[in-house]
């Protein structure tokens, strides 16, 4: 059964970190490309983090470069995404996803001071 389970979200003030975590679990993440995206209250869901199958081009959304990196584990087949600096914008539900299909539950990130 194929499964994705984010963690990590939580409350933070402004310019400060957190680290999301996505187990995937029924497929092997390598071999797909995977994605983090986001939705915030009234806004459609957007892309902020894409990771291609097996070379791992990585593409990210121009509001979140140089603060946000993406990154995935084989060994634990795991996505990452690393948030630094964080704005009060950011603050949404944070979803990874295999190919744009297939949708974890969701992670609250919430940034505010």
């Amino acid at each position: 059964q194929v499964q994705l389970v984010e963690s990590g979200g939580g409350s933070v003030r402004p310019g400060g970190s957190l680290r999301l975590s996505c187990a995937a679990s029924g497929f092997t993440t390598s071999a797909y490309n995977m994605g983090w995206y986001r939705q915030a209250p009234g806004r459609e869901r957007e892309m902020v983090a894409s990771i291609s199958a097996g070379v791992d081009y990585i593409e990210y959304a121009d509001s979140v470069k140089g603060r946000f990196t993406a990154f995935r584990d084989n060994d634990k087949n795991t996505l990452y995404l690393q948030m630094n600096n964080l704005r009060p914008e950011d603050t949404a539900v944070y979803y990874c996803s295999r190919d744009s299909t297939t949708w974890g539950q969701g992670t609250q990130v919430t940034v505010s001071s």
